[in-house]
């Protein structure tokens, strides 16, 4: 009786460590199951009342008909970021609308970069200037200190080529398609230079992810069509956000985005201000070339060049069709005509807040330098 107790008792223990170790399987199933959390939507408001569009994914191969778009967020966020809820179907959120921790783009701990263009009275590109040519002021401070000083002809490029591909630019979109082709095929260096192409009506598209294959650029180009809404600034987010940001950089490279559109927003998720600060963080300077046409500026040119300046770029208004090749080559001009230089800001603090730069040309009284007007400090 004692024996078969025994082995009764014995028998339970062994049931027990069975279920135990069964839960655990299980549990270790359903934490495999749930979806990696990756990049998330911008900061701020949606748009009341605006249709939503659908989630997409990346084409398995080009073909004739319109591409699939890429999902946007790819990689997984820093682990100390916080979460911000994204609006349910937006572009910016994750596969499973899960809201994601915002990535912070950080610049190197008590320096700062900056990629600048000097022009004289005429517009014409100023190249041979000295470090001792120029002073930084940053917060309204002169005290600051410069690091390093170059002069960036050669640097290797990294471009997105950002095509609006929406309804509002149809009549016109044969042509700026064939301006952007010429202009990639003259600018990207192979085993240099990477480009990718975006085009973007309600969503923004990949057709062509980062290559230095001018072929492989053009077709991407010639795979765009027109139709649907204009969503612009969530373009250039999402090209600033999941594609320029992540590129690594082994070395010093120019990063630079091109916007051809007619600035027309109506259906973007992320506000103008949003957009411009994502570029800011990922140190992106943005060419915008206008495809309005009229003779006369309307909101989205203006649109087009605030954005252009607040991020160190420019804003091109070509008069007619045929001008917008003249600014792609412009753009070419200017891309292998800039300075670069890191500092030291005076009194600098780890708190996250935008300060403003401005790079002036001292003893030259006629020249103008243009720069992005800030940076975010990171955090601690």
């Amino acid at each position: 009786m004692l024996k078969y107790g025994y082995n009764w008792g014995l028998a339970m223990n062994i049931r027990s460590i069975g279920v135990a170790v069964t839960l655990a399987m299980v549990g270790a199933i359903v934490l495999a199951q749930e979806p990696a959390k990756e990049l998330p939507s911008a900061p701020s408001a949606v748009k009341q009342g605006q249709s939503q569009p659908p989630a997409t994914t990346q084409p398995a191969a080009p073909t004739e008909s319109k591409p699939a778009a890429e999902t946007p967020a790819q990689a997984p966020a820093e682990p100390e970021a916080t979460q911000t809820p994204a609006p349910s179907g937006s572009i910016l959120e994750t596969p499973n609308n899960e809201p994601a921790p915002v990535t912070d783009i950080r610049v190197s701990v008590n320096e700062v970069n900056v990629v600048f263009t000097v022009t004289d009275r005429h517009g014409r590109l100023i190249k041979d200037l000295a470090r001792d040519d120029f002073r930084v002021v940053d917060d309204g401070k002169l005290d600051t200190r410069i690091l390093s000083f170059q002069q960036e002809t050669n640097l290797p490029l990294r471009i997105g080529l950002l095509v609006d591909a929406s309804n509002s630019v149809r009549d016109r979109f044969k042509f700026e398609q064939e301006s952007a082709i010429e202009f990639l095929s003259q600018t990207i260096r192979p085993k240099y230079d990477k480009a990718f192409v975006v085009g973007f009506d309600a969503t923004p598209e990949v057709t062509q992810d980062f290559t230095d294959s001018t072929e492989a650029l053009s077709k991407g180009v010639r795979m765009l069509r027109p139709g649907g809404g204009t969503a612009m600034f969530d373009a250039i987010y999402f090209a600033c956000r999941d594609k320029l940001a992540k590129q690594q950089r082994t070395g010093p490279t120019r990063h630079a985005l091109i916007v051809l559109s007619d600035g027309d927003d109506n259906q973007s998720h992320v506000t103008r201000e949003e957009a411009i600060e994502m570029a800011q963080r990922a140190e992106v300077i943005i060419y915008t070339i206008s495809t309005n046409v009229t003779g006369s500026k309307n909101e989205g040119d203006k649109i087009l060049k605030h954005i252009s300046e607040t991020t160190g770029g420019r804003a091109f208004f070509p008069f007619q069709i045929t001008d917008v090749a003249n600014a792609f080559g412009e753009i070419q001009d200017e891309l292998r005509s800039q300075y670069a230089l890191s500092y030291h800001p005076s009194g600098f603090a780890s708190d996250g807040r935008f300060h403003t730069i401005q790079i002036l040309a001292q003893n030259h009284k006629n020249l103008k330098v243009r720069s992005r007007r800030g940076y975010y400090a990171p955090t601690r």
